[in-house]
């Protein structure tokens, strides 16, 4: 069985999405689906076709998110002991060695990853490159431009 490590915030917004989606959208379709019904034949009805299709998407997507919300691990960095340790949940600022460029991110779960807001995959190259690492330690992430260098400037908990 595959574990699902998730934030705090992580899993608030999957149970969000799915409460969403059970709630609001699934009634919507049914309810599309139903009007369409009326409008006659169904071979040749594409409001019925196109509504049945998103069905089956919303659906699959429910079971897709009860699957992880049954197998989530939710860890709160908040409750773990700052060791200066970068570990899933952590907020990391690093330093290319080269340019002295800094960046920050925040190491979550894959259903949680959104790289334009700092928030990169544990399962990423970089994020593997840095976990376990501690600050001032430099960590060598290869690339498609070739290796770069980091420097683990600070790690948060936050």
């Amino acid at each position: 069985m595959i574990k699902y490590p998730m934030t705090v915030q992580g899993a608030k917004a999957l149970e969000e999405e799915h409460a969403h989606l059970t709630k609001v959208v699934r009634p919507k379709l049914s309810q599309d689906i139903g009007t369409a019904r009326e409008l006659g034949d169904l071979k040749e009805n594409a409001e019925y076709h196109a509504a049945r299709e998103q069905q089956g998407m919303v659906e699959a997507r429910i079971r897709d998110i009860e699957g992880r919300i049954q197998n989530q691990v939710i860890i709160d960095v908040t409750s773990i002991p700052h060791t200066g340790k970068v570990i899933f949940g952590t907020t990391v600022e690093i330093a290319n060695v080269e340019t002295d460029d800094r960046v920050t991110y925040h190491i979550v779960g894959e259903d949680e990853a959104d790289f334009k807001l700092g928030k990169i995959s544990v399962g990423s190259p970089l994020a593997r490159a840095l976990i376990a690492k501690e600050e001032g330690d430099v960590v060598a992430v290869k690339t498609p431009g070739g290796v770069i260098e980091y420097e683990i400037v600070e790690v948060r908990h936050i």
